[in-house]
């Protein structure tokens, strides 16, 4: 297999799998018949006595970083496709609708103060932005757009392969505390560092076989 069919292979398999990731369990208790997929770990967190005092090193916001990156890297990826190919324009509305899975819900919007949802509502926006500045980007060198494209994709699967385990590693102890019993690793924290971790190689390779 050569370089550019594994990366295309990595790809291919990477972005599913971080989606998947995000609707399977990360904090598995079946003892007590408790566990919580990604989805629900950045909404639940926040109820954790240590980290609404500030004890948690991490911010809860990570947890909603998945599907953030995932669009990210879903329209860098689509950068190097013609703009005139129907599947450029699926693959960035998909990519935007991937990205509202982070949107803050209304309820948060109208009734808690604006530091527990802005960022992610201007990391929804980076999203929507990017994908309108995408199909006047052609102008630019194909070389730059190439290199631009895949090093940022390598940034942002490194950022949702570590940024997400760090704050699912450093609320564990205190969500052990509240259950009374240890606390694992499902298999969406696996998958997601799995995922990302495809498309960070993937990223290398298509760097690797600059045009």
């Amino acid at each position: 297999m050569g370089r550019d069919q594994l990366a295309n292979l990595l790809l291919k398999l990477g972005f599913p799998t971080i989606l998947l990731a995000y609707f399977l369990v990360w904090l598995p208790q079946p003892v007590v018949g408790l566990s919580f997929i990604g989805l629900e770990m950045g909404e639940w967190i926040k109820f954790i006595p240590g980290v609404q005092a500030g004890n948690v090193s991490a911010d809860r916001n990570f947890f909603y970083l998945p599907p953030i990156t995932l669009g990210l890297m879903l329209l860098l990826w689509s950068s190097n496709w013609p703009n005139r190919r129907w599947k450029t324009w699926v693959m960035r509305g998909m990519a935007i609708l991937i990205a509202l899975l982070a949107f803050p819900a209304i309820e948060s919007l109208l009734d808690e103060p604006s530091d527990q949802w802005f960022l992610r509502l201007i990391w929804v926006s980076v999203v929507v932005l990017l994908a309108l500045i995408l199909p006047v980007s052609k102008w630019l060198p194909r070389k730059l757009i190439w290199t631009g494209s895949w090093s940022l994709i390598a940034i942002l699967a490194l950022i949702g392969l570590v940024l997400p385990s760090w704050v699912y590693i450093a609320v564990r102890p205190f969500a052990a505390d509240i259950i009374g019993a240890a606390v694992g690793f499902g298999p969406g924290f696996w998958l997601n560092g799995l995922g990302h971790l495809f498309i960070l190689v993937a990223a290398i390779l298509n760097l690797w076989s600059e045009p």
